[in-house]
């Protein structure tokens, strides 16, 4: 399995987007990155849970997604969203919802990664926020599926390619809740 770290973006990326997103100055110190290649993972799942993961601190996103791994709570589609059922959902303004256990567990994995990362560097993790998060499609792995009279059918099983890059704000800018309109019940 080919062991390749290409982030799509730069470190120089990552300070401008913290500064036009949050108006803070952030050194190359403060970035810390993880990232998960040939993931055998649907991609359109893990790129709902990549849009929803950013901008929330990493103690909110694991909390989060260790909900979702239990079924207690959704995780929003915006995009991938045709002929899906509508849910009651815990927010407004999207009904469309689905809980993707195996994509949230790898996540998961991934956001540990992310805290042992950030650990290492030094950083408080109360104060680390997931600033990227993106899903990319992978290789192919081709297979067949047998069929009846003799027949065979290809079926590719797809992999992903999921990179996340948090950075250390100070304590004025971290998120304090979701990003999210809850509403209560």
């Amino acid at each position: 399995m080919p062991q390749h770290q290409n982030y799509s973006l730069s470190e120089e990326d990552v300070i401008q987007l913290v500064f036009r997103k949050y108006g803070v100055k952030i050194t190359s110190e403060q970035i810390v990155r993880a990232y998960a290649p040939e993931q055998k993972m649907s991609w359109k799942k893990s790129v709902e849970v990549a849009r929803f993961i950013k901008g929330m601190t990493l103690r909110q996103a694991k909390s989060w997604l260790e909900d979702v791994v239990k079924m207690k709570r959704p995780i929003p589609i915006k995009t991938f969203k045709k002929k899906q059922a509508h849910h009651a959902v815990p927010w407004s303004g999207w009904p469309v919802a689905k809980w993707p256990v195996k994509v949230a567990k790898r996540f998961l994995d991934l956001l540990e990664n992310l805290e042992n990362n950030a650990k290492f560097r030094g950083l408080d993790v109360e104060r680390v926020v997931i600033v990227h998060a993106a899903a990319h499609k992978g290789y192919r792995i081709p297979n067949i599926m047998p069929r009846a009279f003799g027949r065979a059918t290809r079926f590719d099983e797809q992999t992903v390619n999921v990179e996340v890059i948090a950075a250390e704000l100070p304590k004025e800018v971290v998120p304090k809740r979701y990003k999210l309109n809850l509403v209560k019940r």
